[in-house]
């Protein structure tokens, strides 16, 4: 079954589903990862930064760290009062997005990061504001936190603005996407004129013309012109295909060496490649249970950080005094900023999705990939999954020495000539691809269930099935093929043996499972024949004769025996095992079943493609845990460091180093999550 006709018999409905009923999802990718904080709303980290830097170092240079006076500092009358200022501007400017998160998370009930981050920078602000205040009423110098207060907040800033950076380098396969599509297209008028309109404005049924090498700007069908089109953006075949009148294309797809007319018969929401964005914006909106883990943690940190500080601030200020209490309290704050923790999955998913993507995989639900790594058997279909779908000439046999090779093969094309029969197809193309003329025949008929029969040069021949022959042929033929036999005046003299063959890459894929510990099994609706043929040459278990309620009631057996089931189908009789499966993954996308049904859809319907599937699966995964171990591990060795529990033997972190030490496991997650990576393919 040649996929892009598949695609997109079913692109209005499936569109239809993917565009509508989860529109609502895709606006909180944000939200994920950041406890409600969503980055378009809260402007550009990047132009907060840049325009806060400035007042940030003259805080700084005027700003006593931590009560030591630096080289690099300068005093003047009443500086302190002009610092004052500057801080207010800064809070104001530089702090909103901070705010604005926390009254998020607090709406939510879930405090985290932003409310941490707002705690910090307002107790320093609020105790430096103070301190001014004390010193010019009582004339005693009281130390503030300008300095530290400033340096904290430039640093979250900057925090944000690679965190938003690394996010948007994490891969953004819609954008990828939609640059295939043109801009611009030529929709030619009634009068045969031509006018250059947005692709956004084109409407269904309009005529559109493609001049050689551009893009197809939407799906549609031919009306005039011939070429041939790249489509690998769909069907992943780097070979061009031939079209012609009547033919459907897909927007996207280049146009050869012809001038196309093409009346548009999908749009926007409607089209391919907008449904494909869809499915990638619902993947990366959907929090998997590693992220969830990630938000839970931080909302402990949270709570975690508040009662240390609270403790720091009460036992430092019985010890010492309330300035000690309040840096220790400040520490505590600023270091405890789950900022790595939120960015440690969603940047690995971000990564993951982008990686998928660019070889062909669809994960439409990330726990798939979290899942899938434990995996303990996978189900195959066989047609259209793991063999090509479509009948092939595998072998041509010459049974008499009166012709030859060339000469069967003449025959064979000629006296199928007639037939529209895709076996008929498959042997005039076989020919095709020798350059085998085919033989002149003067009449073709057909023999009911048995084949055809024809005459040619005055000499009769036909074309039967083997059982139509009814003698034995002492012959090797490949396994689970169908042999139609030629024969002259009732002697045989060639044989054509036909069969569905298997993809190139279905042999490594179960190479790869084996090795993956994953049992392979295939189930298959065909005769027990040709299933047996497949399974022997790939080396693996299977049934035959499985209608869709065998191949659930497999799925289903396995899954009560307490096994993890990843089941491959083509989304059309394989829906229910598909939904049933722990994971279920769909060859051939577009049918409205396979989007509905399937976890993760292969583009390009390689089975290889699976072997990357299970390699992303171990290697996100393992990202993951990676992540959330510096994360969140870092804290719970800093936060008791930060409240001083080694200050009696001089061990202690200033609010500065705290928010350095916490920017630094922000990048560490930040490029541990960007060196994810899928081998080359082979």
């Amino acid at each position: 079954m040649n996929n892009d006709n598949k695609y997109s018999s079913h692109n209005h409905h499936q569109v239809h589903h993917a565009g509508h009923d989860h529109s609502g999802h895709s606006g909180h990718s944000g939200h994920s990862g950041h406890s409600g904080h969503d980055h378009h709303h809260h402007g550009s980290f990047k132009e907060l930064f840049l325009k806060s830097l400035p007042l940030g170092i003259i805080i700084m240079l005027l700003s006593p760290i931590h009560g030591f006076k630096l080289p690099f500092q300068f005093t003047f009358p009443y500086y302190d009062i002009v610092v004052a200022i500057l801080s207010t501007i800064l809070i104001i400017y530089g702090g909103r997005p901070f705010y604005q998160g926390s009254v998020d998370e607090f709406k939510q009930k879930k405090p985290g990061m932003m409310a941490l981050v707002s705690l910090g920078i307002s107790v320093s602000y609020l105790y430096s504001i103070y301190a001014v205040i004390i010193t010019y009423v009582t004339g005693e110098h009281v130390m503030d936190f300008f300095f530290e207060f400033a340096s904290l907040l430039l640093i979250m800033l900057l925090g944000h603005w690679i965190e938003m950076k690394a996010i948007g380098e994490a891969g953004d396969a819609q954008a990828e996407l939609a640059k295939l599509v043109p801009k611009d297209a030529h929709v030619v008028l009634e009068d045969d004129s031509i006018e250059t309109r947005p692709v956004a404005d084109l409407k269904v049924g309009d005529l559109i013309r493609v001049q050689a090498g551009e893009n197809v700007p939407a799906d549609g069908i031919i009306e005039r012109g011939e070429s041939r089109l790249n489509e690998a953006l769909l069907t992943g075949e780097s070979k061009a295909v031939k079209k012609g009148p009547g033919d459907e294309v897909i927007g996207g797809s280049t146009n050869g060496e012809g001038v196309l007319y093409i009346k548009v018969n999908e749009t926007g929401d409607q089209s391919f490649i907008s449904q494909v964005q869809t499915l990638i914006s619902q993947a990366q909106s959907q929090p998997s249970r590693a992220e969830n883990i990630a938000q839970k943690v931080a909302g402990w940190l949270f709570y975690i950080a508040v009662i240390v500080a609270l403790i720091a601030f009460v036992v430092w200020m019985v010890i010492e005094d309330v300035p000690a209490a309040v840096i220790f309290t400040i520490t505590t704050l600023v270091i405890a900023c789950p900022h790595a923790l939120g960015l440690a999955i969603p940047l690995v998913t971000a990564r993951s999705t982008s990686l998928g993507a660019s070889r062909g995989l669809l994960v439409k639900d990330r726990q798939a990939l979290e899942i899938a790594q434990d995996a303990d058997v996978m189900i195959l279909d066989k047609t259209g999954t793991l063999t090509t779908g479509e009948f092939k000439v595998l072998d041509v046999k010459l049974l008499n020495d009166k012709y030859t090779k060339e000469e069967i093969i003449a025959l064979l094309a000629g006296i199928e000539g007639g037939s529209s029969h895709p076996i008929a197809q498959s042997i005039i193309s076989f020919a095709e691809q020798q350059n085998i003329r085919p033989a002149s025949f003067d009449s073709i008929d057909v023999i009911s269930g048995a084949g055809v029969e024809g005459k040619a040069g005055g000499h009769r021949y036909q074309l039967i099935s083997q059982k139509a022959y009814g003698r034995n042929l002492d012959m090797d033929i490949p396994k689970g093929a169908t042999l139609s036999i030629l024969v002259e005046n009732d002697d045989a003299i060639g044989a054509v043996a036909l069969g569905d063959e298997l993809k190139p890459t279905s042999k490594e894929l179960i190479k790869a499972l084996k090795k993956n510990n994953i049992q392979p099994i295939m189930a298959t609706g065909d005769n027990e024949k040709a299933a047996q043929g497949a399974a022997v040459d790939l080396g693996i278990e299977y049934r035959s004769n499985q209608s869709p309620q065998d191949k659930y009631e497999l799925v289903k057996t396995l899954k009560d025996e307490g096994k993890k089931v990843i089941m491959v189908g083509d989304g059309v009789n394989d829906a229910p095992s598909l939904a049933l499966a722990d994971v279920g993954i769909a060859i051939g996308a577009g049918t409205q079943v396979a989007l509905d049904s399937a976890d993760v859809i292969l583009t390009q319907s390689d089975p290889g493609d699976i072997e990357s599937f299970i390699e992303l699966a171990h290697k996100t995964t393992r990202k993951m845990k990676q992540n959330l171990f510096w994360g969140a591990g870092y804290n719970f060795i800093a936060i008791p460091l930060a409240a001083g529990i080694l200050a009696p033997i001089g061990i202690t972190l200033s609010p500065a180093l705290g928010a350095i030490l916490m920017s630094v496991s922000t990048v560490i997650v930040a490029i541990n999550a960007m060196l994810l990576s899928l081998d080359p393919k082979k």
